[in-house]
Order: C-alpha cells, then sequence, then structure tokens
C-alpha cells in the first residue's frame, strides 16, 4: 500500500457492526499468537471489548480506512477519566508497513488530547517497535515504558504500558 494512500479514521456507527465484527475476528486472531486464546465452539474470540466499545458510554470504536476500503479498527477507554486507554487497535496485515497504522493512530490520539497508555507484549516485535515510534512522534523524550502484571492471567508475561500526554490542537 503506497505512502500516499489515503487514510481516514471515522467513528464506527451500528450500521458499521458487522464489519467491526469481522475486524474484531481478525484483530484477537492475530494476537492469539502472544495470548495463546483460543475461538470458542462457535468459531469466534471473547467479544466484551467489542461489545463495551459500542455500548459503554466511556468508551467509542473507530473504523480504519484506506483509499475508503476498511483496514483496521480502534477502541478507546477511559474517555470519561484522567487516562485514555487504547485497549484495541489492529491494522489488516496487507496495510501495514505503508504508514497507515501510525496516521490512524495519531488521528485516534488527537481526538482525546490529555494523558494517554497503550499496553502490548514483548514477544510482538512489530508492536514493540511501532507504539515505541508513536510514542517518539507524540511526545519525543517525554514517555515512559513499564512492564505490568495481566489481571487475572497469571500465566503470561506482563504487559508493556506505555505512558505519554497528547497535547491539544493548537488553533491558528
Amino acid at each position: 500500500m503506497p505512502h500516499n494512500t489515503h487514510v481516514r479514521v471515522r467513528l464506527a456507527t451500528a450500521d458499521d457492526r458487522l464489519l467491526m465484527e469481522r475486524l474484531w475476528l481478525m484483530f484477537r486472531h492475530d494476537m492469539s499468537e502472544f495470548s495463546a486464546a483460543k475461538p470458542g465452539p462457535d468459531g469466534a474470540f471473547r467479544t466484551d471489548r467489542l461489545e463495551a466499545a459500542f455500548t459503554d458510554a466511556d468508551r467509542v470504536p473507530y473504523l480504519l480506512t484506506a483509499d475508503e476500503r476498511p483496514v483496521g479498527l480502534a477502541f478507546v477507554r477511559g474517555l470519561g477519566g484522567p487516562v485514555r486507554v487504547l485497549n484495541s487497535f489492529f491494522v489488516v496485515r496487507g496495510a501495514r508497513g505503508a504508514g497507515v497504522g501510525l496516521r490512524a493512530v495519531l488521528d485516534v490520539l488527537a481526538r482525546h488530547p490529555g494523558p494517554w497508555e497503550v499496553a502490548f507484549q514483548d514477544v510482538n516485535a512489530p508492536a514493540v517497535r511501532f507504539w515505541r515510534r508513536v510514542a517518539r512522534e507524540v511526545a519525543p523524550d517525554a514517555w515512559t515504558e513499564e512492564h505490568r502484571p495481566v489481571p487475572g492471567r497469571p500465566e503470561l508475561a506482563p504487559d508493556t504500558w506505555i505512558a505519554f500526554h497528547v497535547p491539544a490542537a493548537r488553533r491558528h
């Protein structure tokens, strides 16, 4: 996918539900490599974060498109709290490596200025590189990284959490 691809982020609506479910399935499949999660008897992965993104007033789902084609999703939680958390972010494999993810995540972050946190697994090397790059873009020398246990999953390695502050957009 060329770097001149038009990347768009928009709020996902009820009309996007089936599309978001399909993207969610791809995301959970990708992440199962690192979490050992397996689909249920119906072939679907857990959907609690997907459900909450559409129903919890403290969360918001975004659809990511490139040249008008769906390429990913982003779920934000903590809208009413002191820190926003990007608790799900996914770009389909065919759109990776061309700047689509970086442009999309910077758009999502800019919509909610203030403190942010993002978690990922150290064994997911592309995620490690990506999230450190995002932190450097947003807060060049003012971001932190720490390991925290995965709640309720002592068998998993701790998650890595990156924290940074997104400044409010300047008005000209």
